[in-house]
Formats: structure tokens, sequence, C-alpha cells
């Protein structure tokens, strides 16, 4: 499995996020020049991020954007999911998805949800908090 350029660039601009103190404002122009990445590009994944309520925008004097909840009670699931959608390694482990030729037979089918909620759970046991930390102790 491999993350798409979004999902990675949005877990890179919550990490710059989260590195402002978590509940101090700071500024879509400052997530990017911190970041590297294009304005446009930051200002798309704050509106992702928004959404999905892992970040809040304050209007104003003294506005800027903010992380809606503590860094530890977001994971690398979360992000991912605010940008990619709900993680599902297989079409079949989608709800509704019925696009396979080989639904009926497959043998395999029934395990895709086991493996898919390792993973997720994989990914929901990294919180915001140890992806934002400068150096690995």
């Amino acid at each position: 499995m491999r993350l798409s350029s979004m999902a990675d660039y949005a877990v890179v601009t919550m990490c710059a996020a989260a590195r402002h103190c978590g509940f101090a404002r700071v500024s879509a122009a400052e997530l990017a020049a911190e970041t590297g990445l294009p304005a446009p590009t930051v200002q798309k994944l704050v509106s992702k991020l928004t959404a999905a309520g892992l970040l809040r925008s304050v209007r104003g004097v003294g506005g800027g954007l903010q992380l809606a909840r503590p860094a530890a009670a977001i994971t690398l699931a979360d992000i991912v999911e605010a940008v990619e959608g709900p993680i599902a390694l297989t079409a079949c482990v989608e709800h509704g998805k019925h696009d396979c030729a080989l639904e009926r037979t497959c043998s395999v089918r029934p395990h895709w949800g086991a493996v898919n909620d390792a993973m997720r759970g994989a990914l929901a046991g990294i919180p915001l908090t140890q992806l934002a930390q400068r150096e690995m102790a």
C-alpha cells in the first residue's frame, strides 16, 4: 500500500500545525512556507482537514487555523481518511461495492475485512504527537 501524495502532504501539514502548540493559530500561508508545499495544495488540504473535523478555522483578527482537538487524539488513520476516504485495501471491503468479477466465488473475500481492520488499526495506533516530533527517539 502506498499513500497518495495528497495524503502524505496532509500528514506533513497536520504535523506542522501540531508543532504550533496544538491550539495556537497559524495561517495556511504559514503552513505552506513552513512545509515547503505549494499554497494552493495547503489550501485544498486545509479544506478537507477542516471538513473532517481535524482543523478548525477561526476568522477575524488573530484568526487562523488550529487543531480541532488535541494532537494526541488525532491519528494517522484520521488524517489519511480525511483525504482518501475510508481505508479499504480492496474494493470488496467497501460497503456497497460489487464490481469484482470474482465476488461470488472468491474464497479470500471473507478475510479482507480482518486485513483491512488490521491496517486501519495500525494507522490508528500512531498519534499525531508522535508524527510531529522532529526527531525519532
